[in-house]
């Protein structure tokens, strides 16, 4: 069944294209649970055949990850505050306890949104604290780019290199997946030791 679906997957990515490509990037960044490991694997393998273009590929998932991401960003931005504030209280999320939450998302926003994007089911919801908090839009979109373009590049060249073998892509996805999360904690730990030396310094000053 799962190759049957692989295989659906990777004709319709063949018919649409790039605009294809980008719909489905876009779903998977939104509140839609489409995983990005079914549509970039089949479009790399499709770079490998000569039949799309491996950067090509990887910035159409570039480009469909941050209209998802944006979506959701603005339903916080538009929705989210007024409804958090009103009815936060309600399960814990006083409007004092939301916004140290959103002092921390002005502070250490950037960082979280790049590792939010590295990491599965997070990086779909990674964009509502961010609208939720006002991060900059400028800042939102630039590390979107950033983690969103690491991820696709390594599931678009999984698919180049093993082509349409499933099994192949679900393990090399999985060991990839295991790999960003320990790379995450490691950027994490330099992050938090730099921030205490910023702070230390500036104290000292």
């Amino acid at each position: 069944m799962l190759v049957n679906i692989f295989s659906g997957l990777m004709n319709i990515v063949g018919i649409m294209g790039y605009p294809g490509i980008i719909f489905f990037m876009a779903l998977e960044s939104s509140f839609v649970p489409f995983p990005s490991e079914v549509i970039i694997p089949p479009a790399g393998y499709l770079a490998a055949q000569g039949q799309m273009n491996l950067y090509l590929v990887i910035i159409s998932g570039i480009i469909g990850s941050l209209m998802g991401s944006f979506l959701n960003y603005y339903i916080a931005l538009i929705y989210g505050r007024k409804f958090v504030l009103k009815f936060g209280k309600y399960f814990g999320l006083t409007e004092k306890r939301f916004m140290k939450v959103e002092e921390y998302f002005n502070e250490h926003g950037a960082i979280s949104t790049f590792i939010g994007r590295l990491i599965t089911v997070v990086r779909q919801y990674i964009s509502f604290p961010a609208g939720l908090t006002k991060m900059k839009k400028w800042k939102f979109a630039l590390y979107t780019f950033l983690g969103a373009g690491l991820w696709n590049a390594v599931l678009a060249y999984i698919g180049y290199l093993v082509g349409n073998n499933l099994e192949l892509i679900k393990k090399y996805s999985h060991k990839a997946a295991i790999y960003v999360i320990v790379i995450s904690f490691v950027i994490i730990v330099i992050y938090i030791i730099l921030y205490k030396n910023k702070k230390k310094n500036k104290v000292d000053k």
